[in-house]
């Protein structure tokens, strides 16, 4: 009893040839980028700016970046006319057709990190994908600080004593 396999065909002779199936991977799909009109390249600042923004929307990020890097931006901050930069605490890598994001953030005492993280990475490969057409391959969350509401106190006690 002979089964027949769809993948096989028999020809006039006792030979068997084998069909090949070509499959193209996600990869070598046409990207909404690269069009036969030509090609848009998309900046990593572009990128960091836009992931910086949206993971700052999320209710209970505090601030984006690492003790220096929060150091840095408050002395910014006194400074008239500069402001914080956006891209603060934000690493990203891009290529043609594809992003990772690392994001840097301080999260509100209290809150559930790791529903706050899956927010995040929600929040910023929406707006990365929707904004730029790259496909977000991953957004690392690093929560290094947890914000105490003791901590506010304790700035503004630190400021009225150089009025």
């Amino acid at each position: 009893m002979s089964t027949s396999n769809p993948s096989t065909a028999r020809s006039s002779g006792s030979e068997e040839a084998s069909t090949t199936v070509v499959s193209k991977s996600v990869s070598d799909s046409p990207s909404k980028l690269q069009t036969s009109k030509g090609n848009t390249t998309i900046a990593d600042s572009v990128v960091q700016k836009i992931a910086g923004v949206s993971a700052r929307e999320v209710s209970g990020v505090y601030a984006l970046g690492g003790g220096a890097a929060r150091t840095i931006g408050a002395i910014r901050e006194r400074i008239p006319g500069s402001s914080q930069s956006v891209g603060q605490g934000v690493a990203v890598e891009v290529g043609e057709r594809q992003a990772a994001i690392d994001l840097d953030l301080v999260t509100e005492y209290g809150l559930s990190i790791v529903d706050l993280s899956r927010a995040v990475r929600r929040n910023v490969i929406e707006a990365v994908e929707g904004m730029t057409g790259l496909e977000v391959t991953e957004v690392n969350v690093l929560v290094n600080d947890i914000h105490l509401p003791t901590d506010d106190a304790e700035q503004e006690g630190r400021e009225r004593r150089v009025e």
